[in-house]
């Protein structure tokens, strides 16, 4: 393998390359790699981690929302019924008749299609600053060093300010003014699946029994991440992956992914592939259901984009149960938290994986316990 990978030292222009030594941004990118035979060694992936999927999904869970949003009571619990199986048994299932025009999902991956192929240097104008969750990422290599997904990625935050357009901002303030129509189109794309997420919450919520109102009404006021992901093609696809195994460490996520595919989901111990819908929506669940352990493959001759809609509560906001559940499950996992504490640690402490929420616990109350400790010797 290539010991010595191509790295970006600097973009194109005098303005750009300043902006890149103030932030000590060198990046490694793999669609800047497609010509080399063999892939960088910090992007192979472990063999337990690079099982064969077993076989694709045609039966997955599909939960049709069209009785829901009409208001149908019978159609709506035959709902909640499909999700509180798919979500007791891995965590994930398909949305369909879910309200958001499938002409905007297509402008939106034609737009980001654009954005991707433009000039590294040009990309890099956007580039993740250091301390910040917003910008483009080649690999994730500015969090690490070994693992690394074959992927680029663009994220921003997406939360509803009154008038103000935080990602029209985002885009703007970033790439320029020629990029303003892309931020309109985003900036819609994630107010319709901001209300598509606190559909399938209050479904959820009538899923688990609890008040109808009570997940709608938590997550109003949310802050969520909206995440971009384009995967090159891989000369050795074999060896690498997309987005390793994991579980988001978010809410809900709402994810569209092209006609190419490549999601897998962990279903009774095998990895299985999710076929693509134009029409659906696939979410994955986090929280007292199975979260959904899933990766990213990738692929020798095509590229693939998905986009990835990550509801999150407030940052401050306190994570606890609702009472309705307390009383049938008296035992708890968990202790109550703030979301900002959570994103501080699966992005500054912990790299996402299966075992994330249980690890957070236990990060969570080792410091609890220390701060005690400290104010007692006082």
């Amino acid at each position: 393998m290539d010991s010595n990978p191509p790295m970006l030292h600097s973009p194109l222009d005098q303005n750009d390359d300043k902006q890149k030594n103030d932030h000590n941004s060198s990046i490694l990118s793999p669609s800047i790699m497609l010509k080399q035979t063999q892939i960088p060694k910090q992007f192979i992936w472990p063999k337990g981690d690079l099982t064969i999927a077993y076989e694709e999904v045609h039966k997955e869970p599909l939960v049709d929302l069209e009785g829901f949003f009409k208001g149908d009571m019978v159609a709506t619990k035959q709902a909640a019924n499909l999700i509180r199986a798919a979500c007791s048994s891995h965590g994930f299932f398909q949305v369909i008749n879910h309200g958001v025009d499938l002409r905007l999902i297509s402008i939106a991956h034609d737009h980001i299609n654009g954005f991707f192929k433009l000039p590294m240097g040009k990309k890099l104008r956007a580039m993740k600053k250091p301390g910040s969750m917003w910008g483009y990422s080649g690999a994730h290599v500015e969090r690490f060093s070994s693992n690394l997904p074959w992927k680029e990625t663009l994220s921003f935050g997406f939360e509803e300010n009154g008038k103000d357009l935080v990602v029209v901002d985002f885009f703007k303030s970033n790439l320029g003014k020629e990029f303003e129509q892309t931020g309109l189109v985003y900036q819609k794309y994630c107010e319709s699946m901001k209300k598509l997420s606190l559909a399938i919450m209050e479904i959820i919520g009538i899923s688990l029994g609890v008040d109808q109102d009570y997940y709608k009404e938590f997550f109003t006021d949310s802050s969520s991440i909206m995440r971009c992901n384009y995967y090159p093609p891989c000369q050795e696809p074999g060896l690498a992956l997309g987005t390793g195994p994991h579980c988001d460490p978010t809410s809900l996520t709402i994810l569209h992914q092209d006609q190419v595919g490549g999601l897998q989901v962990l279903v009774n111990n095998k990895w299985v592939s999710i076929q693509p819908r134009n029409d659906a929506l696939v979410a994955l669940s986090n929280g007292r259901y199975k979260s959904g352990v899933h990766r990213a493959v990738v692929n020798r001759y095509k590229e693939r984009i998905s986009l990835a809609f990550f509801l999150c509560p407030k940052g401050d906001k306190v994570v606890s149960p609702p009472l309705d559940l307390m009383c049938k499950h008296v035992t708890r996992k968990y202790p109550d938290f703030t979301w900002s504490d959570f994103l501080q640690f699966t992005q500054f402490h912990y790299r996402a994986d299966h075992t994330t929420l249980q690890n957070f616990t236990n990060w969570l109350l080792s410091n609890s316990n220390s701060n005690s400790n400290s104010s007692s010797k006082q």
